[in-house]
């Protein structure tokens, strides 16, 4: 209810002002000269006239869907060109669909699950299981939102195979779903890195084999037209493809990717949030974010003399991110998620691309909360920080404070 509450006030005032509209029309019509004015043939006219003029309005400000530039087979399933989020057509199909979708308490991806490379079985084969889910879940307190998922996590679980395995995917749509899904996954050679061998509707699953050529670290996600609309609602996530022999070791490694929000309303409304379609083409997020929410605590933990890889990701859909940690220099930085290609050292910031990755490598000198920001720095009023906290022993020749000597009378 805590959700709904701010929906159910709208729909009270709405149908409030509706009611003092028809009050009001009612006492006027109950004049004589009023009732004679608008029921003779000048009244009929000018209303005439009204109505003409609204429709040639409308139809002078038609314009095509918004996805009549795509090719013909990206264009999307549901009416209008984007599909819609909640509340759906309307504020009454809201309340039929809703209870239907899963709560979920945290829906934001945890920085520390980074698996190991998964193991072929006995055949040979990696096989990799994921649930397309659309659910409700904060984006910050009091603040919720419809996402689109996999594993009912913003961003998915992070992949990770090796260079020269045959992998098998496997791809279910929830049976609660109102909606298509598929997974496009760039690591993949050919044609819509699968999605086309995997649309999926509500309830039904399919799997697709492929072969692993090039190592990297690459975006996944749905590309169910509009594509867009499934990525902003927070279908994304990362697969790591390392070479045949592994990374090198690190102390710590982190999973971080960053998302956008567009939602009706301003920035901060409280309630129930629905999906804004002329935001996410003009490409104004309400809310930008690392692991598809407004952080509340920290959750990446390091130790003084700790090596951190960090893999970075940008689900998009329009932004480009300056990916930073305050305080902090990378020692490496593996441009555009390239494995094997020329690295970039000593670094103070890694563009990260919309649909693409990168790699940082940095050590820790100094305890302490390292802020990790988008560069771009008005987007931290809109969610895009997370912080890192470093314990363990300081090291005054490296950072310390000066005291400040009294002046003498």
């Amino acid at each position: 209810m805590r959700m709904l509450k701010y929906l159910i006030f709208e729909f009270i005032a709405s149908g409030i002002l509706a009611i003092i509209a028809a009050w009001l029309l009612n006492r006027m019509l109950r004049k004589p000269a009023v009732r004679e004015a608008m029921f003779s043939l000048r009244g009929f006219v000018a209303l005439g006239i009204i109505v003409v003029s609204s429709l040639l309005f409308v139809y002078g400000r038609a314009t095509y869907p918004p996805n009549f530039a795509m090719p013909a087979f990206m264009h999307s399933l549901a009416p209008g060109g984007l599909a819609p989020s909640i509340p759906f057509s309307g504020i009454f199909n809201f309340f039929r669909y809703e209870r239907r979708f899963a709560r979920v308490a945290d829906i934001g991806a945890d920085p520390t699950a980074v698996p190991v490379a998964f193991t072929p079985d006995a055949g040979g084969i990696v096989r990799i299981r994921l649930t397309a889910k659309e659910v409700l879940s904060e984006i910050a307190p009091g603040i919720f939102f419809n996402y689109w998922t996999y594993n009912g996590q913003v961003p998915g679980p992070m992949l990770r195979v090796r260079k020269g395995d045959t992998i098998e995917v496997t791809l279910a749509n929830d049976s609660t779903s109102l909606h298509h899904h598929n997974i496009d996954l760039h690591a993949v050679t050919g044609p819509g890195g699968g999605a086309v061998l995997t649309n999926v509707a509500p309830g039904e699953e399919k799997t697709f084999r492929w072969k692993a050529l090039q190592p990297g670290l690459y975006i996944y996600h749905c590309a169910t037209p509009n594509v867009s609309t499934h990525n902003s609602h927070g279908q994304y996530g990362l697969i790591l493809v390392e070479p045949t022999e592994g990374l090198a070791p690190v102390d710590k490694e982190f999973y971080v990717v960053q998302g956008e929000l567009y939602t009706s309303g301003q920035l901060g409304k409280k309630g129930l949030v629905p999906f804004d379609a002329q935001s996410l083409l003009d490409g104004i997020p309400n809310y930008v974010f690392f692991n598809g929410k407004v952080e509340q605590a920290p959750r990446m933990h390091v130790r003084v003399g700790d090596k951190v890889r960090m893999y970075v990701g940008n689900g998009g859909v329009n932004l480009i991110s300056s990916f930073h940690i305050i305080g902090e220099i990378f020692d490496t930085v593996y441009p555009n998620a390239s494995i094997g290609g020329a690295l970039e050292m000593n670094t103070q910031a890694a563009q990260v691309l919309p649909g693409g990755a990168s790699i940082v490598e940095f050590t820790l000198d100094v305890p302490g909360k390292y802020l990790l920001v988008d560069h771009a720095l008005a987007r931290m009023n809109k969610g895009a920080w997370a912080v890192l906290e470093v314990t363990g022993d300081a090291h005054p020749e490296i950072f310390s404070a000066v005291g400040m000597r009294a002046e003498e009378n």
